[in-house]
């Protein structure tokens, strides 16, 4: 069973930025925790009546949310999803079941990283208009990403204890 990893401790002081960004590279961090030292076939278990729920796909989803809400709605850039999504609105779970995760979880770090360039470069009040009309912050989105993932990382505890029992916060 795997040990902890070292993750970094979200700040008990200081301001909103550190406090929020902190938060969310903490749930980052144990997001690749509960998703590293699986076998492929480990990743894509079900243990749960959806087809689809698996580490893999969770993880592969997180990619795509992170995607989604930081580069293309904060940043305007081009949705590389759109297309697929529009075909099939589970293609990232689907997409999970083919790759090897040493790929998903590089995959989901990299994002991290482009996204948290998007967050620095920008103000917490910093707005732009979601669907043309609803005006969104960066903060906004930064605190919806730290629910998203948070909710998905209980998800994550649970199927990796029924995979391989591993536990731990």
């Amino acid at each position: 069973m795997t040990d902890a990893p070292e993750r970094p401790d979200p700040p008990m002081a200081g301001d909103e930025r550190t406090q929020l960004t902190g938060f969310l590279d903490f749930l980052r961090a144990s997001v690749v925790w509960k998703c590293s030292g699986l076998t492929d076939e480990q990743a894509r278990r079900t243990h749960v009546p959806s087809e689809l729920t698996t580490i893999a796909g969770l993880l592969c989803h997180l990619t795509l949310v992170e995607n989604y809400w930081f580069r293309v709605v904060l940043d305007g850039q081009p949705d590389e999803w759109a297309d697929r999504l529009e075909i099939d609105r589970d293609a990232e779970f689907r997409l999970a079941l083919e790759l090897p995760m040493t790929q998903l979880i590089a995959d989901y770090e990299a994002e991290a990283e482009k996204c948290r360039a998007v967050v620095a470069a920008r103000g917490f009040d910093d707005t732009v208009l979601f669907k043309g009309d609803k005006p969104l912050t960066v903060r906004w989105v930064l605190t919806h990403m730290i629910e998203e993932t948070a909710r998905h990382l209980g998800h994550l505890d649970l199927l990796r204890e029924l995979t391989d029992g591993l536990t731990g916060e």
